[in-house]
Order: structure tokens, then C-alpha cells, then sequence
């Protein structure tokens, strides 16, 4: 789903002013609104299995990628990627990480489970900083340990409450995180790294959409319209939203990114209230722990962007 995303960050200050910025803040209000509201879609098409929507997500996001690439006139990184084997491995690997992250998107909301895919976009960040911790040896500072360990804390309520971990919400954290982590080691832009993964997909997606309607299995040619054409919107939701999210990402600050984060998780939350999900005891004590340490996490965030740099020692001292 949350389909994470990896463009440069602009280091425009936190709370900058201009058309620039404000451009930002609406491409990033725009992205996450959408991503956050993707569960209405996938329940507008939840009598197609679960399998059979995410090959259409990849086979219609690769002509409207395609569009979007020719538009904004970035078919030479996408060239040079190809010549470029170590950069198709990784993106190879991201394409694997993201497509079983759309998977577990996709089912979790169709089997009514959308709290939990919340939950897992809740804790994305906190993830990030583990990984940071355990692979590329970071230090947490109290704040961050504190949120971690909240987050922590959450996730153990839901465990023994449910006798079971919270596989859905941990598996897409943790794939986004992969894929937010693998993304990070080549250098290409949000919208031609994502054109590029969909299109070492689309052979194994376009395989098996032939094979559903050779079997007629194939929702998407049963004949009804309204269907159709849903399904072919696939495409365009998939690649618009991270096409907002780059244009956020080049005109805003980091801290601003992440406080803006936050949006999706919180509107998917409030989709499953509205399509009637039980919100029990063990649940809310979960989010309220995840909530909190959201909150000092953004703290922490906030704080570090507005502390002052140490005034520079004068040539000579």
C-alpha cells in the first residue's frame, strides 16, 4: 500500500515560507490523504481476490508510469538504470519488498483487518529507528528509546491479548521499512525507481492476469463495467500518490515530512471506525501507547530541527 516512498528531502527550514513550501505541504497533504484513504478502494473491489488486485495495480501502474515519466521528461535515469546491474539488483529486491507489502495492504483490508494495517504504518518511523540502531549502529536518545519502547509496550498488549503477534501490522512496517532501507542505497528518484519496479513485475503480473482469464477466474473480464473500470483505476492510485509524495519531499523539510506522516495512518484509522470495526479494550490501549510515542517521537523531531547550532569558533581561537 502504504506504497513508502524515498525521494531527497529539500533542506527548506521547518516552518518556511514561500510558494515552494507551500506547494510542498499540499503535495504531502494530498499523498498521505490518499494513502490514507486507500481502504475505500480496496473495498469498492473486494469481491477480486486479493492476489488478483495487486497484479492489476502492477500492470495498469506501468503505462501511467509510463506517462508520468514521459511528462516530466525522466527517461534518462531511467536509461542509465538499466545499465546499471548492482542498481537493478536493489531495485529488483525493493520490487519484491513492496509488491508483498501491497499484498498484506490489500488482504488485511479486504478480511477486515484495517486497525491493524493503521497500526502498522503507526509504527513505521519507530521501526526506521530500530533498524538504524541494530544495523547501521545509530544511538537512541532518551526520547527516541522512550517511543520505542512505548511502541514496545503496545504491541505486547495486543500479543497476549490476542495470543498471537500482530503479524499484519509488524509484516508491513517492517517491509516498508526494508524497501524504505533498500531504496536508500541507490540513487534514482521516487517516480523512476518505482516505474523500474513495477516493470520487473509487470511480466510475472501480466503471466498471471492471462492465466486467471485463459481459466475464466478473471474478475477484470467478467463482463462488468463497473469493475473494469475500477480495477484499471489501480494504475493512477498507486502512482499518483507517490508522485505528490516527491513533489512534497523536494520542497519541505524532513521534520515537516514526518509530522505529515502521521496523516495516513490516522485516516485509515478512522476508515475502519467507519466501516464498522470492533475497536476492543486491547486495541485502544494499543494505540494509545503508539499515539504516545508518536507524540514524543514528533517532539524529539521538532526538537532537534529548531535547536540552534553552536555559534562557529573564530579562525585562529
Amino acid at each position: 500500500m502504504k506504497e513508502k516512498k524515498t525521494a531527497r528531502a529539500s533542506t527548506t527550514p521547518a516552518g518556511g515560507s514561500g510558494p515552494d513550501a507551500r506547494l510542498g505541504v499540499i503535495a504531502g497533504l494530498l499523498a498521505y490523504s490518499l494513502w490514507g484513504v486507500f481502504p475505500v478502494y480496496f473495498k469498492l473491489v473486494d469481491t477480486v481476490a486479493p492476489a488478483e488486485v495487486l497484479v492489476h495495480r502492477v500492470v495498469w501502474a506501468v503505462p501511467f508510469g509510463a506517462l508520468i515519466i514521459a511528462a516530466r521528461r525522466q527517461w534518462t535515469p531511467v536509461r542509465q538504470a538499466f545499465r546499471d546491474g548492482p542498481m537493478l539488483a536493489w531495485l529488483g529486491l525493493a520490487a519484491l519488498c513492496i509488491s508483498a507489502n501491497w499484498f498484506i495492504y490489500i488482504w488485511a483490508v479486504v478480511h477486515n483487518r484495517i486497525f491493524e494495517a493503521s497500526l502498522g504504518y503507526y509504527i513505521n518511523p519507530l521501526v526506521y529507528v530500530v533498524v538504524g540502531v541494530v544495523f547501521f549502529g545509530e544511538r537512541l536518545n532518551r526520547l527516541k528509546s522512550l517511543a520505542v519502547a512505548l511502541a514496545a509496550v503496545g504491541v505486547g498488549i495486543l500479543t497476549v491479548n490476542g495470543g498471537v503477534l500482530p503479524w499484519v501490522s509488524l509484516s508491513l512496517a517492517l517491509l516498508f521499512t526494508a524497501y524504505g532501507v533498500i531504496r536508500k542505497q541507490v540513487a534514482i528518484g521516487a517516480m523512476p525507481g518505482l516505474f523500474i519496479e513495477t516493470l520487473m513485475l509487470l511480466p510475472f503480473a501480466a503471466g498471471w492476469l492471462a492465466w486467471l482469464a485463459v481459466q475464466g477466474r478473471a474478475a477484470f473480464t467478467a463482463g462488468d463495467a463497473s469493475l473494469t473500470g475500477l480495477l484499471l483505476l489501480a494504475g493512477p492510485i498507486t502512482v499518483l500518490p507517490l508522485l505528490f509524495f516527491a513533489t512534497a519531499a523536494r520542497n519541505v523539510s524532513l521534520t515537516t515530512l514526518g509530522f505529515l506522516q502521521f496523516l495516513a495512518p490516522t485516516l485509515q484509522f478512522l476508515t475502519a471506525l467507519w466501516y464498522g470495526e470492533v475497536l476492543s479494550p486491547a486495541k485502544l490501549a494499543c494505540f494509545a501507547c503508539i499515539w504516545v510515542a508518536v507524540t514524543v517521537f514528533s517532539a524529539d523531531a521538532l526538537r532537534a530541527a529548531t535547536k540552534k547550532p553552536p555559534p562557529a569558533t573564530p579562525a585562529g581561537a
